[in-house]
């Protein structure tokens, strides 16, 4: 932008030659799209959140609420998970998602990061790199540096060709993203990433920076070359928010780049809910100024897997498997009342598509099915075995980055009365389920619960299992170790002597445990309630329709689900306030039998099943019952791990 502010001929240039063209034009306060004043009307929609299958569906559904454009995250730890392995494929098919909104008629405004924050895993930074223990994330610190640009040498190339002056449909660019509210600060940061961008795409393409609506966020987060917007809420004044961005940009188009129709929701949480006429309200005081705004989210999707990031300011909070976000569109893609809200008020400034909505996708209520408990061995999750050693190793040291790990050791004495069990650094990242020869003895929970009592015979089996609940993606605390993270007391004793199992729960299952081994491993059937981690099992007969539904289970505690080898996320009604898992219709069988695999982390029901409903259940209906308490259940625990 330092070109378009005080070197215009080059913009004139362009013009003149006739083709396509996107630039600023700081005399009229606006955007040029082929010399032409252009407003643009956005919405969010994240691809990594919805199944590849929907795609053209959600994209369909904006378009006719009268979008012209998309904003689009592109989450690096999506797409490079391993070190130096890059996945572009599938539901990962970035290419195709931009294909099919240009398709659609949709522009798209394009954010790379490298972070991201998006209440993602990490805000979209791959956890290898927490291998370099002292690595100062988003700043010019030269390891940090290196990987970004050795991401951005892959993924910016097959950008370029989807630019709007190539031919494509991306008419900007964002550069890092809320880098304002980052404590680092980091010039030289940010000016490296505006040369790999530039390097990539060319000195025309339109970069920009995104940051919250205040002095301090605003003055480290932007930097000469990249123009700077801000974003903001129906709860600030939008007068008083423009006038901040034009402290920093006196020139050139007023833009809100996340105006926020709903909010996300952590476990523990009241389900966020923001009013369709508040939202309806401001967007059109904002077009009516002549704004370019993005609306976040326009649908939110579903953090399937282990892909939901968390939030730390006086402890750590996880966000919810959910990502509905009470937005326009819902976790389904549904339309909702504040989508046609929405559209009333677009249609007072721009013609919309006539025609219809598209409707709802059909919705199946599948009923009840029965699971059975599933006794394993550990070699079929952790076949390489345990890594040993005298203290315990994090994830990342054991270059496991998500899901869960086996800690085990023995008592070092007799225990004859509860003796407690503490993680005095608060070592314990994220949730610890514990066990002594395979009795459920408690829990540890990073922040909250940092002692529990157990009790046993010395040589006793101490089974720790700790599950990483989302790493968390904004703020200072982004370098978020995982496992174990410090040493274990009892009583006046340091636990040492670890057998460290790295659990391949995903692989197993995707491979076709526990269904392909169900007669090795079924035990007598029991109808009781149970403590502690638990595999279940169990199979939904088709009945040949394939439509979205909602699984629900009532009176489990707490874990983690998967159907036909597809992890759905993390489901916690015991919290709340989410009580439904979105099922995406494609993900099951019309014809064969669909298996389904619940663990179970603290207690599941005597009845042992579940109910796939024709609606979701985002907030709590009534009191829901609390964990299961700590009284000591004889398990077996060292049976299922």
């Amino acid at each position: 932008f330092f070109l378009y502010k005080f070197r215009p001929t080059p913009i004139l240039v362009i013009l003149v030659s006739g083709g396509r063209s996107f630039s600023i034009d700081y005399k009229h306060n606006c955007f040029l799209k082929d010399a032409k004043p252009f407003q643009y009307i956005s919405g969010s929609i994240h691809y990594s959140r919805i199944p590849r299958y929907y795609w053209k569906d959600r994209l369909v559904k904006m378009y006719m609420a009268g979008l012209n454009a998309i904003q689009v995250y592109v989450p690096w730890n999506f797409h490079e998970a391993v070190q130096g392995v890059f996945n572009f494929t599938g539901d990962r098919d970035l290419e195709h998602f931009l294909d099919l909104a240009n398709q659609t008629g949709l522009l798209v405004i394009l954010r790379p990061g490298p972070y991201i924050c998006a209440e993602w895993e990490m805000g979209g930074l791959p956890a290898w790199l927490l291998q370099k223990p002292n690595i100062i994330l988003r700043s010019a610190d030269t390891d940090y540096v290196q990987a970004v640009s050795n991401w951005f040498a892959v993924l910016l190339p097959k950008i370029k060709p989807w630019l709007y002056v190539n031919g494509g449909n991306i008419i900007t660019v964002q550069v890092e993203n809320e880098y304002g509210s980052y404590f680092a600060c980091d010039y030289n940061y940010m000016r490296h990433l505006r040369t790999l961008f530039r390097l990539f795409l060319g000195e025309d393409t339109v970069l920009f920076t995104t940051d919250g609506n205040t002095d301090r966020e605003m003055t480290c987060g932007s930097l000469e070359g990249l123009y700077a917007t801000v974003d903001f809420g129906t709860n600030n004044n939008v007068t008083e928010a423009f006038k901040r961005q034009r402290r920093f940009e006196p020139r050139g188009p007023l833009v809100n780049s996340e105006f926020y129709t709903g909010w996300l929701d952590h476990w523990g949480d009241q389900h966020a809910v923001v009013d369709a006429q508040k939202v309806s309200r401001v967007l059109a005081e904002m077009l009516s100024m002549g704004a370019n705004v993005n609306m976040y989210m326009f649908e939110g999707g579903t953090n399937f897997g282990y892909w939901n990031g968390a939030d730390h300011d006086t402890r750590f909070r996880s966000v919810v498997t959910s990502y509905d976000y009470d937005a326009p569109l819902s976790e389904a893609g549904d339309p909702t009342e504040k989508l046609v809200a929405i559209r009333d008020v677009i249609k007072q400034f721009r013609d919309i598509p006539s025609g219809p909505m598209p409707p709802p996708t059909p919705k199946f209520a599948y009923g009840f099915v029965n699971l059975k408990k599933v006794l394993h061995l550990l070699n079929t999750l952790s076949p390489l075995g345990p890594v040993e050693s005298q203290y315990p190793l994090t994830f990342e040291e054991m270059k496991q980055y998500y899901g869960y790990m086996l800690y085990r050791t023995t008592l070092p004495r007799d225990l004859s009365q509860p003796t407690p069990l503490i993680s005095p650094l608060n070592g314990v990242h994220d949730r610890a389920y514990v066990s002594v020869n395979g009795v459920f003895q408690g829990l540890l929970e990073r922040d909250t619960a940092l002692v529990t009592n157990i009790s046993g015979r010395q040589g006793d089996t101490v089974d720790v299992l700790v599950e990483n609940m989302g790493r968390v993606n904004f703020g200072s605390k982004i370098n978020d170790y995982k496992g174990l993270l410090s040493h274990l007391i009892l009583g006046k004793d340091v636990l040492t002597d670890w057998k460290i199992y790295p659990l391949d729960i995903d692989g197993a299952i995707a491979g076709g445990w526990p269904h392909s081994d169900s007669q090795k491993y079924f035990p007598a059937p029991e109808k009781e309630p149970s403590l502690g981690p638990v595999f279940y099992m169990g199979t939904l007969q088709p009945n040949g329709l394939a439509w979205d539904t909602f699984l629900r289970l009532n009176e489990w505690t707490k874990g983690q689900v998967w159907i036909n080898g597809v992890n759905l996320g993390r489901y916690w009604p015991a919290r709340g306030p989410q009580q439904t898992l979105y099922v995406p219709g494609p993900l099951l069988s019309t014809v064969l039998p669909n298996y389904i695999t619940v663990l179970e982390l603290e207690g599941a029901p005597a009845h042992q099943r579940v109910l796939f409903m024709d609606r979701h259940q985002l907030s709590r209906l009534s009191t829901q019952p609390a964990s299961p308490s700590e009284t000591k259940t004889t398990l077996n625990f060292s049976r299922y791990f």
